[in-house]
């Protein structure tokens, strides 16, 4: 297995510990903030690229677009035909990776990725393959976690501890307009700052809801075992009280990320 494999099979891992159907349920908005911006329209062919538990394709699902959601978690797909069928809407869900997508050129008007593609290892290759099954005429649109956000923070908190595997560019670039302009070079790139927000009883809910159900944080607490936990425990609670601004013994986190509208 190549090297490359090697990582992908590590990343799909990871998203497939825990359950991030359970930490998605907090991300709603941002799959229904991105399908207005875009403004779809009936009618219109739509690909959600590492749609997960189906967010941002039920969101474009329920403007009368048809769409195909592709993840390459299994388990997450399940929970989106669940909840796709409790709204009796038609979502086309496959299993396929992102630097890969098992699709012919030229299929969509629209592509959609709400805090998914960026987590590709290979950010070139999931770049092109979106802008491969994208209509001449068509558009992409982003919501990407930016470097300074709350989320792109618990990464690094963690590679403190578990460091992620030699020249990993990190997924928050894709929160860049540098880096955003080297993946889709000669497009029309628009960035639009956004900032999602999120209410949890306390940080130490906080911490036992990431352990239990992020893959990130799941994998991670497996990695530096019993002796290691407490330091990372601390480190991500240290991370959570930074950002909570509730005031009160709650936690209110602001996490930053921006929407972005790929014209090639």
């Amino acid at each position: 297995m190549s090297e490359q494999a090697q990582i992908r099979a590590r990343m799909q891992a990871m998203w497939s510990a825990g359950d991030f159907a359970m930490v998605a349920t907090m991300l709603n908005i941002v799959g229904e903030l991105l399908c207005d911006t875009m403004e779809l329209r009936a009618g219109q062919d739509v690909l959600d690229v590492a749609t997960g538990s189906g967010n941002t394709a039920i969101a474009a699902a329920r403007r009368f677009t048809n769409v195909v959601g592709i993840d390459f978690v299994p388990a997450l797909l399940d929970r989106a035909r669940e909840r796709t069928a409790v709204e009796g809407l038609k979502i086309d869900y496959r299993e396929g990776d992102a630097e890969e997508l098992p699709l012919p050129d030229a299929s969509f008007d629209v592509v959609l990725s709400t805090f998914g593609v960026m987590f590709a290892p290979d950010h070139a290759r999931a770049a092109a393959e979106m802008l491969r099954v994208l209509r001449p005429g068509g558009r992409i649109g982003m919501a990407n976690w930016v470097p300074d956000s709350s989320i792109a923070d618990i990464f690094r908190t963690v590679a403190k501890h578990v460091p992620p595997p030699p020249g990993l560019v990190p997924p928050a670039m894709w929160g860049t307009e540098d880096h955003l302009r080297k993946l889709f070079p000669g497009a029309r790139i628009e960035l639009i700052p956004r900032v999602s927000r999120v209410a949890l009883p306390s940080v130490d809910f906080w911490l036992e809801f990431f352990r239990r159900w992020f893959g990130p944080t799941v994998k991670a607490f497996e990695a530096v075992g019993p002796e290691g936990a407490p330091a990372l425990e601390a480190d991500m609670k240290a991370l959570a009280n930074r950002y909570n601004v509730s005031g009160d013994d709650t936690l209110v986190m602001r996490q930053a990320y921006v929407e972005v509208i790929v014209t090639p």
